[in-house]
């Protein structure tokens, strides 16, 4: 907020998230987002530096969050600024730092989004080393549970709850879907988490529980996923959370026609971020490598941050020539 302040931008904030609009918007217009988070991670162990202080050094920036996403978060806000002034944009342009990605909280961008108006697509800054991630990975959680009937191991009258939570498993093990994502690959279904009901060994459980880690790929929604559970388990099933959906935008797009016309890559990506909880096409891209989000000594090359806001501009004065 003061940053903005400095810059004669009028900005907003709402809980954590700070967001401002260029200057000649136009509710008539169209609107692009431009969107990254504040919110780091944890410190990880192993940090020689402090992780709490910005260290300029041979070329590099170190710090918690450097990477992911600070780079991308000051890339876009410098790009945003680059057309704040202009009043012959196609586009509204807003730019928003949001909270809570880390955490996939409710009060970062899906608190912020009913405020913005409407938005017809996105530009989201992750450490993509600035190639196009046109599609990713969706997460669902789903809790199960297995019930069988307690009873001493040595009689008849027990129903062992663990055994048919067993045969679940070992189902979730084996299938495989249908549809391959050329950009994701399969949709994989692993099970992570497993408990019964008592801590007797010579109780036979009348409960068995245990959690399923999905990734789906753009080619499935959450509720033909579910679907399949449900026709092919014999245990109870209840997702935790279908926020974090698989997404994709078309080829078709005008910003990734722009990126393609800039010769950028494109990729789909295995790591979820805030792109997941918008309704409308986004474009996930921005300066940095994934490899380096979470790490000890994380860091950002200064450079990678330059090259960053030039493509940025690029890529949206390139998607705006394009429209007209």
């Amino acid at each position: 907020m003061d940053f903005f302040s400095t810059q004669g931008v009028h900005a907003e904030r709402l809980a954590n998230n700070v967001y401002a609009k260029n200057r000649h918007y136009d509710s008539n217009k169209q609107t692009i987002l431009l969107n990254s988070h504040h919110d780091t991670v944890r410190p990880a162990k192993g940090y020689t530096n402090d992780p709490f202080c910005a260290i300029e050094q041979d070329g590099k920036l170190f710090g918690l969050g450097s990477n992911d996403a600070g780079g991308s978060l000051v890339a876009l806000i410098a790009t945003f600024l680059f057309f704040y002034d202009r009043s012959d944009l196609k586009y509204n342009i807003i730019l928003a730092a949001s909270a809570e990605e880390e955490i996939s909280g409710s009060n970062g961008i899906e608190l912020l989004l009913p405020a913005l108006g409407n938005i017809d697509c996105a530009i989201v800054g992750e450490p993509t080393e600035m190639k196009m991630a046109i599609a990713e990975r969706g997460l669902l959680v789903v809790d199960c549970t297995a019930e069988g009937k307690a009873g001493h191991v040595a009689g008849t009258e027990g129903e062992n709850a663990l055994y048919k939570a067993i045969a679940d498993i070992d189902w979730i093990k084996n299938y495989r879907f249908d549809k391959v994502s050329p950009l994701l690959g399969e949709t994989k279904m692993n099970v992570t988490v497993i408990e019964t009901d008592n801590r007797q060994h010579n109780v036979v459980p009348s409960q068995c529980k245990f959690v399923i880690d999905i990734r789906a790929n753009e080619l499935y929604d959450f509720d033909e996923v579910l679907q399949l559970l449900q026709q092919n388990l014999k245990s109870s099933i209840q997702p935790r959370s279908t926020r974090l959906k698989p997404t994709s935008i078309a080829l078709e797009h005008p910003l990734v026609k722009a990126g393609l016309g800039l010769d950028m890559e494109y990729y789909g990506s295995p790591t979820i971020s805030d792109k997941a909880l918008m309704p409308f096409p986004a474009l996930k891209l921005g300066p940095g490598k994934s490899a380096r989000s979470h790490m000890a000594d994380e860091f950002i090359f200064l450079k990678e941050i330059e090259e960053g806001i030039e493509k940025y501009i690029r890529l949206i004065e390139t998607a705006e020539n394009m429209s007209k």
